[in-house]
């Protein structure tokens, strides 16, 4: 699947702001919601195969892409709310959420805040499980980072980067289980997408919106936010989780404490795949979402049961180990 599978951007004014996303298929819909400074654009190796069956709406967050990066909230609610009222302008009711990253927080967030809006969840290596992260968001979430990131993504050092980015991709991939893991910053098959987001942080507008967007969910210590303290509320909303095993960003131990946090749910862990499984493994990813689908009913919302759920409480939350604590 190429990037000519992708639908063409279409664009929506929400409270003032303009709202890119693309959108194409028929049938019951699915929302693609991308991870931090990323864009609909990371959807293409599976847009066209699940736009076959689906009515598939893929947004770029505010912030992102070719969305307004206005000075704005950046907050997952805030984000949650952002994909709410998109649907309501599209006309759309009902959706299956997919978030990857930062998305599946938002997602996370979605399904909480809008119940009823939201038939199943999909969580592809989701952020909001626990505090391990990859030490460059931990670096870039600290102070300085104002004036860090503006001389890292410069021009002459972005030059200087893709100059030595063929030794550090290929010595990271060999040394991807081991001591050379560095070399490639530990992102392994992940390295080559990620440089790409790094070289748009040269945008002052992105690299701006991309500082709230983190610091709203992660500082020095990692993670910030967790979803585990409110996951017995996903009772009854089927939901799947999908992980890269060899994902350096957010690491795997994490999609194993989101199935224990929320009973019921199914698990799809690729095991030669990083942070981006739908692009290491399109094929296989269409695959688990289009079984999911077939396989599951989409959740009817009861507030009655929902008020029970809140009164009766959850007991303290697991977390995976963080090496943040």
């Amino acid at each position: 699947m190429t990037e000519a599978a992708l639908a063409m951007l279409n664009y929506r004014e929400v409270h003032g702001y303009r709202r890119a996303f693309r959108m194409a298929g028929d049938g019951p819909p699915l929302l693609l919601i991308h991870g931090i400074g990323d864009s609909s654009e990371t959807w293409a190796p599976v847009f066209g195969e699940l736009a076959r069956h689906h009515t598939v709406i893929a947004p770029d967050l505010l912030g992102h892409g070719s969305s307004d990066h206005p000075r704005a909230d950046y907050a997952v609610a805030a984000y949650a709310c952002g994909m709410r009222d998109l649907l309501g302008v599209l006309d759309i009711e009902r959706v299956t959420v997919v978030g990857h990253s930062l998305g599946g927080g938002v997602a996370m967030q979605f399904a909480y805040q809008f119940p009823e809006r939201c038939e199943r969840l999909v969580l592809v290596g989701t952020a909001g499980i626990g505090r391990d992260v990859h030490p460059l968001l931990r670096l870039a979430a600290g102070p300085g980072a104002e004036m860090a990131l503006p001389l890292a993504t410069a021009a002459p050092v972005r030059a200087a980067v893709r100059a030595v980015a063929p030794v550090l991709r290929t010595v990271g991939r060999l040394g991807r289980r081991g001591p050379l893991a560095w070399a490639g910053l530990g992102l392994g098959t992940d390295f080559d997408y990620v440089l790409k987001r790094y070289e748009s942080l040269a945008d002052r507008t992105a690299r701006q919106a991309f500082l709230r967007t983190l610091r709203a969910g992660v500082d020095a210590r990692g993670q910030v936010i967790t979803m585990l303290d409110r996951s017995y509320l996903a009772a009854g909303l089927p939901t799947l989780i999908m992980w890269g095993q060899l994902d350096r960003v957010i690491p795997v131990s994490h999609a194993h404490a989101a199935k224990a946090a929320m009973p019921g749910s199914l698990l799809q862990v690729f095991p030669d795949s990083g942070h981006f499984p739908h692009h290491d493994d399109p094929a296989g990813f269409v695959k688990a979402i289009e079984e999911f689908l077939d396989g599951t009913r989409a959740a009817d919302h009861d507030p009655v049961r929902w008020r029970r759920l809140l009164r009766e409480g959850h007991p303290a939350p697991h977390t995976p180990e963080s090496s943040g604590a």
